[in-house]
């Protein structure tokens, strides 16, 4: 995809002099209610816009092609949608939505109209690999593509189980374990990850990436933990105003009440920001299960 011939002059943020090719056509009112956030998928491009702009969506889709050099422009037109957790975009230029990012040295290869990818995931996926020791047993239940199966393969986890339902991320992640050399360390099971045969008590460590809330299944992921006790890592929505408390609180009460024991304080990190008065949360538990 060419550059805009000014762009190579105009060393202004791509956002303005986007917003300069729609005040052409559409007057300054209407360019001013143009956001400047997008967000990049190596060879596409995820921009959010309100609906009252659509009618300039084609004006908006070339010019963020042409500035950015993308192929492809999507606009969400809502939140990720249920236990596939699949995106609601809109493509207003361009055709191809499989695309590659290269993160901390791991490769990603996705469909960004098919399957989810969080830009805003990428240090809690660095992070996972930091987390994970040499030998470990990793349990991920809700894998996607990868996210924390392969940085956890890559820290040297003996065996990592990947669970996914969704049988688009699958394919996708079987391809990513195989691009990033990981496929021999990591088995990948296909479906609902509560009704999946997985090995009990032989876990030190189980992801729970899944959001508004991986509470539900903290007591799937403690039966799964050795009798030793291992960590869990479970995300989820909390308000703003106490965000580390409301999370550390809700996630050791299903621990408790699903008969495990905390074997060490637990500690919250928000993740990212995630709508008005919200954030993404990550608790780190340290617990053993239940008899």
């Amino acid at each position: 995809m060419g550059t805009a011939p000014h762009a190579a002059r105009d060393r202004r943020p791509p956002a303005e002099r986007v917003r300069d090719r729609l005040r052409a056509v559409a007057g300054a009112e209407t360019a001013a209610r143009m956001p400047a956030g997008y967000q990049r998928l190596g060879r596409v491009l995820l921009v959010r816009l309100p609906s009252d702009l659509q009618p300039y969506y084609p004006v908006l889709g070339t010019a963020w092609q042409e500035e950015l050099g993308v192929a492809t422009v999507l606009v969400p037109t809502g939140p990720i949608e249920g236990e596939y957790r699949l995106p609601r975009v809109e493509r207003i230029a361009g055709t191809e939505t499989e695309t590659e990012v290269t993160e901390h040295g791991v490769r990603w290869r996705f469909d960004a109209a098919e399957v989810m990818f969080a830009a805003g995931n990428r240090t809690e996926r660095q992070r996972a690999g930091r987390l994970v020791r040499p030998g470990e047993t990793v349990v991920d239940l809700f894998a996607g593509i990868g996210y924390f199966a392969i940085p956890a393969a890559r820290a040297g986890a003996q065996c990592v189980v990947a669970v996914e339902k969704n049988p688009t991320a699958v394919r996708y992640l079987v391809e990513n374990l195989r691009r990033n050399g990981v496929a021999a360390t990591v088995d990948v099971v296909a479906g609902d990850n509560r009704t999946v045969p997985l090995a009990r008590r032989t876990a030190d460590r189980v992801f729970l990436g899944y959001l508004p809330s991986a509470v539900p299944w903290v007591p799937r992921a403690l039966e799964l933990l050795r009798p030793s006790g291992g960590g869990l890592h479970v995300h989820l929505l909390a308000g703003t105003r106490d965000a580390r408390a409301e999370a550390t609180a809700t996630v050791d009460a299903a621990v408790r009440g699903a008969g495990g024991t905390l074997t060490a304080p637990s500690v919250a990190r928000e993740v990212k920001p995630y709508g008005p008065g919200r954030a993404h949360m990550v608790v780190d538990v340290r617990a053993r299960p239940g008899p």
